[in-house]
C-alpha cells in the first residue's frame, strides 16, 4: 500500500464547488499568518494546559497539499517559511514544543501538539519528495526522527519521565494516544522497527482497562460511543454505566481510530481495524444527523435521536472535520461506499455550512436550526482549533473525488471537475464531468481516455437515489443499484459519454415520538401496544437538508405542521427549485404545506406556500438576525 500521505489524483473542481474551494484556498490559507503561528515554538513559556503547538500541524496538513492543487507561489513560499523556523525551534533533544521542560510529556497538550508537528513535518517531507527536492525531504525526516525520538525516551516504554503515554494528556489517554497515527506514517516512511516497536506500545496503552483509553475492546463489545464514558461494572449506577471517566470526546476518540487503521495496514492486526470499523457504524448509528453532523460540546451524546432538539454546542468543526478523515480512511480501506456516502453527506452540508461564503473562517459550532457566527480565540491567540482544522476537511472530499484504485478508475463524487489519474500499470485515464449536482440530479461524464484498453469506471451510486439512470452514449444501462458501485468496463473512446441521473425525491425525517394514539401508520414504537406518531420533521432533497430562512420573510419558521404530515406525505412532490434571490444562498425551493393549527378557520386550514435553502446556505450572513430552522414542531392533541 502507498506510504504517502499526499494522494492527489489531478483532479480540478469548477463550477460552484471549486469556487468554494479556491476562495477558501486564497482567503484562509494563503493569508494564516506563519510567523504567528510558530512564535510560541520559540517562546516555550505555556503553563496552563493550552495548545498553541496544534495550530502549524494542522495548518502544513492543509497548506502542502492545498499548494500541490493551486500551485501557490505565495503559499509555497509561506510553506517553507514554516518548516525554517520550526527546524530552528527544534532543541538539541529533539523537542519542538511549547512548553518548558517541567511541564512537558504531562497532563497538558504537549504530546497531542507533538502529534500535529510531526504530521506537519511529514507532509512537507512528502511533498519535498514529490518535488524532487532530496534535501529538503531528508533535513525534514531527520527532524521527525529526531522528535519522536525525544517522545520515546521521555514516556516510552522505558522511558525517564516515569509514566505511561496513555497517562498524559487527557481524556483518559485519547488525546496523547492519538500519536499513534503520525508515528505508523513515520515509520512507513523510515521502515526502522523502533518506530513500529513504539506504535505496538501506544496500542498495548489503548487497551488498557479500566482507567485507560479502551477503545479496541468497548468497540468490539459493542458499546456505543456515548456510554463509553463511564463504562464499568456497577450495575447500580447510570444504569449499568460508571460515570468516572472522560470518553466521551468525540474529536480525540476518532483521532485515535485513524491511528489504529494505520498500525492494522502495517501489522495486519484485525481487531484494530473491526474496532474502528465497528465505531465507525455505531457513529452513523447513534450520532450522525441529517447534516452529517455529530457531537454536542465535542461530546457523543446519542445525537441522531436528540437532534431535533436545541442542544448547546452542535456539531464542532473540528468533528466535522475529523469525522470526514475518519470516513477518508474507512472508505481507503473497506472500498465500501457507505464512507463515501457519510462524506458526501457532511461535505455538501455541515461542512459547507460551518465555512463563511468567502471562505476567510469556519464557525466553531453550527446548530441545526438558530444562527452562525464566529468561533472564540484560543490560547491568548487569534487563532481556534476549528479556523485551523477547517481547510483539511475539503481534503477528504477532494482526495477521494476521482482515483485509481489498482487497474480501475473510480468515482466517488459529483460536481464540475476535470479528472486525471494513473492506474496500477502506469496508463492514464481521464474524464470530464458536467453538472450542477446536488442542485439538479444529473452528471455528465466525457471520456479524455482513448488507446489505452479496457479500464474499468466505477461510479458511486448513492444509497439514497432509489431510481437511478445511467447512460452510456444514450443506451441505459441495467443493474444500476443505489448503496453500491456500479462499473461501466470498456475500451474507452474520446467523447464516450456517461450520463447518470438521480433521485432526488424529497423525503420527510421524523423524530420525538409521542405516546399518545394517532392514525395507523409506520410510527408504532417498538414492544408498545399504542401507536405512536412523531412530533418534530425536517425534509432532505438527495444528500442535502433543506432549512427554512428568514431571509424569505414567509412567516414564522416555528409554526407547527399539521399532523397530516406524519402520513399523507404527497405535499413532498410540491417542493420545486426556484431562483436563489441573493447571491449567498445557493439553491432555493418552494413547497406547498399543512403548516398552522387555526384549521377552524377556511384561511387556517388551507396549506402554506413557504421557501426552503440548502442547509449549508442558511444563515449566511452570519448575523444574529439571520434566524434558520431545519426540525419543524408538528402540533399535539389533547391526549398527549
Amino acid at each position: 500500500m502507498n506510504s504517502a500521505i499526499i494522494l492527489f489524483a489531478a483532479v480540478t473542481l469548477n463550477g460552484p464547488i471549486g469556487e468554494r474551494l479556491n476562495l477558501m484556498i486564497e482567503n484562509h490559507v494563503v493569508k494564516t499568518d506563519i510567523d504567528y503561528l510558530t512564535a510560541p515554538f520559540f517562546e516555550k513559556t505555556e503553563r496552563r494546559w493550552r495548545w498553541q503547538s496544534e495550530f502549524w500541524g494542522k495548518y502544513m496538513h492543509a497548506a502542502v497539499p492545498f499548494q500541490e492543487y493551486s500551485r501557490s507561489e505565495k503559499l509555497a513560499a509561506k510553506i517553507d517559511r514554516g518548516i525554517e523556523r520550526m527546524l530552528a525551534s527544534q532543541e538539541e533533544c529533539g523537542y519542538i514544543g511549547n512548553y518548558p521542560d517541567d511541564l512537558r510529556m504531562g497532563e497538558g497538550w504537549d504530546v497531542w501538539g507533538c502529534k500535529y508537528t510531526m504530521m506537519g513535518l511529514l507532509h512537507y517531507y512528502d511533498g519535498a519528495l514529490k518535488r524532487g527536492d532530496k534535501s529538503a525531504a531528508d533535513r525534514t525526516l531527520a527532524s521527525c526522527r529526531r522528535l519522536c525520538d525525544y517522545i520515546i525516551g521521555e514516556i516510552g516504554p522505558n522511558g525517564k519521565r516515569k509514566r505511561e503515554l496513555w497517562q498524559t494528556g487527557n481524556w483518559s489517554g485519547y488525546a496523547s494516544s492519538s500519536i499513534l497515527e503520525p508515528v505508523v506514517w513515520l515509520y512507513k516512511r523510515t521502515k526502522e522497527k523502533k518506530y513500529l516497536d513504539f506504535a505496538a506500545y501506544i496500542v498495548r496503552g489503548i487497551e488498557k482497562p479500566e482507567s485507560g483509553p479502551r477503545l479496541i475492546d468497548l468497540a468490539l463489545k459493542g458499546v456505543a460511543v456515548a456510554d463509553r464514558n463511564g463504562y464499568g461494572n456497577d450495575p447500580e449506577t447510570h444504569g449499568g454505566y460508571v460515570m468516572k471517566h472522560n470518553r466521551w470526546k468525540a474529536y480525540e476518540m476518532m483521532s485515535c481510530y485513524q491511528g489504529l487503521l494505520e498500525y492494522w495496514e502495517v501489522t495486519g492486526e484485525q481487531r484494530c481495524l473491526d474496532a474502528a470499523r465497528m465505531t465507525g457504524e455505531n457513529i452513523i448509528a447513534t450520532e450522525i444527523n441529517l447534516a452529517g453532523g455529530c457531537a454536542s460540546s465535542e461530546a457523543w451524546f446519542h445525537g441522531r435521536d436528540k437532534q431535533h432538539l436545541p442542544y448547546v454546542h452542535l456539531q464542532e468543526t473540528c468533528v466535522t472535520t475529523t469525522w470526514m478523515r475518519f470516513c477518508e480512511k474507512l472508505l481507503a480501506i473497506t472500498r465500501d461506499p457507505k464512507w463515501a456516502d457519510e462524506i458526501e453527506r457532511s461535505f455538501y452540508n455541515i461542512y459547507l455550512a460551518a465555512m463563511k461564503p468567502d471562505g476567510s473562517t469556519f464557525a466553531a459550532y453550527v446548530p441545526l436550526s438558530g444562527v452562525k457566527y464566529y468561533g472564540h480565540d484560543h490560547c491568548d491567540m487569534h487563532q481556534n482549533c476549528c479556523n485551523a482544522n477547517g481547510p483539511r476537511g475539503a481534503l477528504c472530499f477532494l482526495r477521494e473525488f476521482f482515483k485509481a484504485d489498482g487497474n480501475a478508475a473510480v468515482l466517488n463524487f459529483y460536481a464540475s471537475a476535470l479528472m486525471e489519474d494513473r492506474l496500477a500499470d502506469g496508463r492514464r485515464v481521464s474524464f470530464e464531468m458536467y453538472t450542477v449536482y446536488p442542485r439538479q440530479g444529473t452528471a455528465r461524464i466525457v471520456s479524455h481516455t482513448a488507446g489505452v484498453g479496457k479500464v474499468p469506471l466505477k461510479l458511486r451510486i448513492p444509497s439514497w437515489s432509489a431510481n437511478t439512470i445511467v447512460k452510456l452514449n444514450g443506451s441505459e444501462l441495467k443493474g444500476v443499484k443505489g448503496g453500491s458501485y456500479y462499473t461501466i468496463e470498456r475500451e474507452w473512446k474520446l467523447g464516450d459519454t456517461v450520463e447518470i441521473k438521480f433521485d432526488l425525491s424529497v423525503k420527510a425525517h421524523f423524530t420525538d415520538f409521542g405516546k399518545a394514539a394517532a392514525k395507523p401508520g409506520p410510527f408504532a414504537g417498538k414492544g408498545s401496544k399504542a401507536t405512536l406518531r412523531p412530533h418534530h420533521v425536517a425534509f432532505t432533497r438527495g444528500p442535502i437538508l433543506l432549512a427554512r430562512d428568514n431571509r424569505f420573510n414567509d412567516g414564522d419558521l416555528a409554526e407547527p405542521y399539521r399532523e397530516s404530515i406524519a402520513w399523507d406525505q404527497s405535499a413532498l412532490k410540491d417542493f420545486k427549485p426556484v431562483v436563489t434571490p441573493s447571491d449567498d444562498i445557493w439553491m432555493t425551493f418552494t413547497a406547498t404545506l399543512p403548516i398552522g393549527v387555526h384549521t377552524e378557520n377556511p384561511e387556517g386550514s388551507l396549506r402554506s406556500t413557504v421557501y426552503f435553502c440548502d442547509y449549508a446556505s442558511a444563515g449566511n450572513r452570519w448575523s444574529r438576525q439571520n434566524y434558520y430552522r431545519t426540525w419543524f414542531p408538528i402540533e399535539y392533541g389533547p391526549t398527549e
